[in-house]
């Protein structure tokens, strides 16, 4: 039997590495088959990769044996069969295995990214850091993305000054972030003496004043140990050095709080907003922060939603905190447009939809509850809350068959859950009482009262 083996890549989508190697020096007009091989190397290289795909990894590498002996000594076919055999052996979680046969392939074909990652990959699950170091340097070269990882194999290898030199060339080439700056604070934690970083960064500062992240280090560290009012008074001298610097109002909006000066805390969170440069999970952590100020000091409301229109279009979760807040004041039409606001940029955001559909019923809004349940469903259809809030939301528009349709088939997908089931259940009651089927409703109403709620 002749296999046309691009076909089954194309129906598979299991097969991109063996045809990235077999035929990269193949032209672009179709062939037939993976090179010049037998029929029985195709077959049993399918085989294998039919097996891989439901999970029989022991069959998928006898299969691969039988390729492996159909290649009849084709270095490349045989480096393909190694490869799988590779992939297969780290689903066992058989690593030694597996990086034998990795490294095999990289001995014959040097430099192929896929099989360079899988290789680290397996390095990194035997938590061989060593082995990694050299290796990740090499895929930096392909896919300068592994610079990150650079620097926490260097932290791991306890090779610290030369983590902190990566970590502040990507800093300075991309721009802070939140992953960067928990690796940095990871050196100061390993290093253990708080005093000798602080002098040595406050060494770096003298020298060199406009070197901003030496500053930033040094507010971490003071605050670190509790020594607010040093912090506070470094964060405004690298402001004074460098006025334009965006970064230090991550920190100073904190001081400026913790100081009663409500007013620059704020001039602080309207920076950190605005920035291009800093990244949006330090600006949520900020909005929380301004959430709960405003909470207290509702005079910035104002302040507060100009705030999140400036950065919200590109995530719901903002708009999401907004309508929390608005929750929390009993605030529920506010909350209402918040969160819809939040759903125009991110519909499948759960916790945002589902927090929607409950102020949405909770005010009555039951005619776009049921439209937003209805939606929702479409994106997440084993939710079995979403069936129920439809199911309420249909039983306030009076619309029993829509209610009974979607609380049937919603409970069918709850599990372990004894309040969620007993909600399915005298919701049904009232769907059978409006629709004037008294048995059912008798039914279900005993169904809910069986259910003990501990």
């Amino acid at each position: 039997m002749k296999i046309n083996f691009k076909y089954i890549v194309l129906i598979c989508g299991l097969l991109y590495s063996a045809v990235n190697y077999a035929q990269e020096n193949v032209g672009d007009e179709p062939t037939d088959d993976l090179g010049n091989v037998t029929d029985e190397f195709q077959e049993a290289f399918f085989e294998a990769l039919k097996q891989k795909g439901i999970e029989n990894y022991e069959l998928a590498l006898n299969a691969l044996d039988a390729a492996a002996r159909a290649a009849t000594g084709n270095e490349e076919n045989l480096a393909v069969v190694s490869f799988e055999k590779g992939k297969n052996l780290v689903l066992l979680k058989k690593y030694n295995a597996a990086e034998v046969h990795f490294e095999g392939v990289l001995a014959y074909k040097p430099d192929q990214l896929d099989v360079m990652e899988s290789l680290y990959n397996v390095y990194f699950l035997q938590r061989n850091y060593e082995k990694a170091l050299p290796l990740v340097k090499e895929l930096i070269k392909q896919d300068p993305d592994y610079k990150e990882d650079l620097a926490n194999l260097l932290i791991r290898n306890k090779q610290y000054d030369e983590a902190i030199v990566i970590l502040d060339e990507l800093d300075h080439d991309e721009g802070e972030s939140v992953y960067r700056n928990n690796l940095r604070k990871s050196v100061y934690r390993a290093t253990g003496n708080k005093e000798q970083q602080i002098e040595k960064l406050e060494t770096r500062v003298d020298a060199n004043p406009k070197k901003e992240q030496d500053y930033l280090g040094l507010i971490y560290l003071y605050s670190d140990e509790g020594n607010i009012e040093k912090a506070f008074e470094t964060a405004k001298e690298l402001l004074k050095n460098q006025p334009k610097s965006e970064m230090v109002h991550l920190a100073l909006y904190k001081f400026y709080l913790g100081s009663g000066e409500t007013k620059e805390a704020v001039k602080s969170m309207e920076v950190v907003f605005d920035s291009d440069i800093i990244d949006k999970e330090s600006k949520y952590r900020v909005l929380g922060d301004f959430i709960s100020f405003v909470e207290k000091n509702p005079e910035y409301e104002k302040t507060l939603e100009k705030a999140v229109n400036n950065f919200a279009e590109e995530n719901g979760a903002v708009y999401e905190k907004l309508g929390d807040y608005y929750v929390a004041k009993d605030r529920k039409e506010d909350a209402v447009t918040a969160y819809k606001k939040g759903l125009e940029n991110d519909e499948d955001n759960y916790s945002l939809l589902k927090n929607t559909l409950l102020v949405l019923i909770n005010v009555g809004q039951f005619e776009e509850a049921a439209t937003y349940s209805s939606n929702g469903l479409d994106i997440f259809p084993a939710q079995p809350l979403l069936y129920l809030l439809n199911g309420v939301a249909n039983v306030g528009l009076q619309n029993a068959d829509e209610a009974i349709e979607a609380l049937e088939t919603g409970v069918d997908y709850v599990v372990d859950n004894n309040t969620l089931e007993k909600d399915f259940f005298t919701q049904l009651e009232k769907a059978y009482t409006l629709k004037g089927n008294t048995k059912k409703a008798t039914e279900y109403a005993k169904k809910a009262a069986s259910i003990v709620i501990n």
